[in-house]
């Protein structure tokens, strides 16, 4: 097997996986073997190592007991689950990692997973002109999201829905350039047999179905959760009659939504708006 130097600043994860592995081939363990003593596929361990997937509390917890490291692991994800994710985020990005059909919903910002670098850096960088993030938590962010993207690369990606509110689409992040880049990526995003991305129009007032951003997970065992967000927390919602009620929301949600040549028509017109003001 060929053994891949970690870069311990790819992701925010990366140096808790470069130091799972010191533990692990401190005790002469295999990422099998460890796998094999956990629990979990070897496929598991290599992804955790490489800072690819963020590891579970119960996963940290495990390896920190089998691996005799004193807490090592816990205390790194303690640190970066409060330094640079909203709490319930870690938990639900996890999750996301193994889901085969994601549905989203956001309002006023296009949906992290189909961001553009550029984008997500103009939106991180609200927070550190305020005073209320440091640059290095904004670039940390946007490593953490570049690495949740790389689910969208793999050979058998998940489906992806996205319904994406107008006001999303003509919100000036980043100015018109990025913006315009933005929009042009949602385009190519399209053209994708996994992806569906439809546009809910402003003229839905009161009629669109959710307040705030949603996002519904099927599971591969088929069971279904649901996330959404506060400013402060994000909340995991795995009680079954609550996420039903909401995927009930949804489903109207894409029934309401421009359908998808018109979705894309309008994203080519205010791509094209945007691009006129640059």
């Amino acid at each position: 097997m060929n053994r891949k130097d970690l870069d311990p600043t790819s992701s925010p994860y990366a140096a808790l996986g470069v130091q799972l592995r010191r533990s692990r081939e401190a005790r002469g363990l295999t990422q099998t073997g460890l796998g094999s003593e956990m629990r979990y596929s070897g496929a598991y361990i290599s992804s955790v190592e490489r800072g690819v997937r963020p590891p579970s509390r119960k996963f940290v917890e495990l390896a920190d007991k089998l691996l005799a490291t004193g807490g090592t692991l816990a205390l790194m994800l303690d640190q970066l689950d409060h330094s640079i994710l909203i709490e319930g985020f870690p938990e639900y990005a996890e999750k996301e990692a193994e889901a085969l059909h994601i549905r989203l919903f956001e309002i006023g910002v296009i949906s992290g997973l189909l961001q553009t670098a550029e984008y997500a850096a103009a939106y991180e960088s609200a927070p550190v002109q305020r005073g209320t993030a440091t640059q290095q938590q904004a670039d940390e962010r946007i490593r953490f999201l570049l690495a949740r993207q790389a689910l969208l690369e793999r050979p058998s990606p998940p489906l992806v829905h996205a319904v994406i509110d107008e006001w999303s689409l003509r919100r000036p992040i980043g100015g018109p350039a990025v913006m315009a880049a933005q929009l042009r990526h949602l385009e190519l995003l399209t053209s994708k047999p996994n992806m569906t991305i439809q546009v809910a129009p402003i003229r839905l007032g009161e009629h669109r179905p959710f307040a705030h951003p949603v996002t519904l997970l099927t599971m591969p065992n088929r069971t279904m959760l649901g996330y959404t967000e506060s400013h402060q927390r994000g909340f995991l919602e795995r009680d079954p009659e609550t996420v039903a009620s909401w995927a009930r929301d949804y489903d109207r949600l894409q029934v309401e939504a421009l359908p998808l040549a018109a979705s894309l028509e309008l994203i080519r017109i205010v791509r094209k708006e945007f691009e006129s003001a640059c």
